[in-house]
Order: C-alpha cells, then structure tokens, then sequence
C-alpha cells in the first residue's frame, strides 16, 4: 500500500496528475490533496476522479496509469 496524491492544479491539457508518496515531481503540500493508501494507481485515479473528472497518472511515479 502507498500513499497517493492528486494535484490541485491542472496541466495544460486539463488534467490533474496522480502521484505516490517520493515522486521527484510531487507538488508542493499546499498543491495537493491526499487520496489515501492504495494498493495501485488505478485505485488511485478512481478515488482522484470523485475531486477531479479529468485525472492522469504521473508519467514518473504512475506510469501504469500514465495517459500522455
């Protein structure tokens, strides 16, 4: 089980990106929301989706996840 996070702030593209606790590119703390502990990203990105409708996995930490 990790720790995940989804970004408050939107990439360019919309979406708002999921990441796991150590991500060299987890946002800042006042940037982020906790999801939780979860087994993978793709639990993740479903509880993401009740803040946010448009969410992705970070291409560094949750690339299993990772849309483009």
């Amino acid at each position: 089980m990790k720790n995940f996070y989804v970004n408050d702030h939107a990439q360019n593209s919309g979406e708002h990106e999921v990441h796991q606790d150590g991500c060299t590119h987890l946002p800042k703390l006042e940037n982020r929301t906790y999801l939780g502990l979860y087994p993978d990203c793709d639990e993740a990105l479903k509880e993401a989706r009740n803040i946010y409708p448009h969410v992705d996995g970070c291409y560094y930490c949750c690339n299993a996840c990772h849309n483009g």
